[in-house]
């Protein structure tokens, strides 16, 4: 009988042993399974890729050599592709129209709009017009140099700048002449992109003008909403006469309002490369604290600043009828500007 005791206690106590580790290997297979499914979760969401809203680039050529050209000047001869980078030093042979940098310069934009930046001796400001909310300026000018001139499903470049400043660009007043950047002893671009949005710096080191030299920063800013890019020009010391501008068109008047601090000159009318009666407007905003005065230049609506070298800013947009959803007419046109200069008046930005 005590022997029968014996027994059934320790199968007892084996059957106990049994349910114990059978529910161990449960919770461990429970956890080893939530560790699996967590880390196959995290796994999906770095799959996710957040498409970005705004973009800017630099791209150059590669593969060829710089040569003598036949306009006088170095070109950048039997490039094989192009190349994106973050930053450059522009080099010494770099002029317009050598070949070297695709589409000329930086360019930038956002669902609405692209900008370029001639970087060279002109030193003025394009406007690539969309027909499409995506973001096209890493396809542009990859089949040729020519090609974003001719309408295309993205759109194509816009504005003729001429020997004027473009939209937005900047340079000095100099005997009542508009200095470019003909003399400048080194010139650095860099962008860059998050998810707030997308900037161009330029550094122009030993920028010489009458009898003057600087240092000039710029900084160009675009936001995934509007048409409007934010810039800020930091000399290295006061120099009178730095000033920006919207190229002039014949024909075409120019539309003017101030606020208290704030005031924006603009244009609107045919003044584009694509058609006779295609329509697009321009204006540029800027601190009335900032600026000596607003005149008229040959090529240029000039706005010119006060000496200083404290940071200068001033917001540009163009606003191409052709864009999805765009506007469409002058007196639309004039109240999206209004707006805007509302909002710099309560703010100091455009919202």
């Amino acid at each position: 009988m005590e022997q029968n005791t014996q027994m059934i206690n320790k199968l007892n106590h084996m059957k106990n042993l049994v349910i114990l580790a059978a529910v161990f290997i449960c919770l461990f297979s429970c956890k080893e399974k939530q560790s699996n499914t967590s880390e196959t979760a995290s796994a999906e969401a770095e799959k996710v890729e957040i498409t970005p809203k705004t973009y800017a680039e630099i791209s150059i050529a590669q593969g060829g050599e710089w040569v003598d050209g036949s306009k006088g000047h170095k070109e950048y001869n039997a490039g094989t592709s192009f190349k994106n980078i973050d930053s450059l030093e522009v080099p010494k042979e770099h002029t317009d129209h050598s070949w070297f940098i695709r589409y000329e310069g930086p360019g930038w934009e956002n669902g609405q709009i692209g900008y370029r930046l001639y970087l060279d001796w002109r030193n003025a400001i394009d406007i690539f017009g969309k027909k499409t909310d995506t973001l096209v300026l890493p396809f542009i000018g990859q089949d040729g140099f020519d090609s974003y001139h001719e309408s295309s499903n993205w759109g194509q470049d816009i504005l003729k700048a001429g020997k004027s400043m473009g939209i937005g660009g900047y340079g000095r007043i100099v005997a009542d002449t508009v200095a470019h950047f003909q003399n400048v002893e080194k010139t650095y671009a860099q962008v860059k992109n998050s998810e707030s949005n997308s900037t161009v710096n330029v550094s122009y080191e030993g920028w010489k003008t009458g009898n003057e030299s600087i240092n000039l920063h710029s900084q160009l800013t675009i936001y995934p909403n509007d048409r409007f890019t934010k810039a800020e020009l930091t000399p290295s010391k006061e120099i009178s006469g730095l000033c920006t501008s919207i190229v002039k068109f014949k024909d075409i008047p120019l539309i003017k309002k101030e606020g208290k601090n704030w005031a924006y000159i603009a244009t609107y009318g045919t003044q584009t490369l694509v058609s006779k009666t295609d329509k697009l407007g321009m204006a540029v905003f800027y601190n009335l604290n900032e600026v000596e005065t607003q005149k008229e230049g040959v090529h240029d609506h000039l706005i010119i600043f006060k000496p200083s070298n404290a940071t200068l800013t001033y917001y540009f947009l163009g606003a191409w009828e052709q864009e999805p959803n765009g506007i469409k007419n002058e007196a639309y046109f004039i109240t999206d500007l209004n707006k805007k200069l509302e909002s710099l008046e309560s703010s100091n930005v455009i919202n």
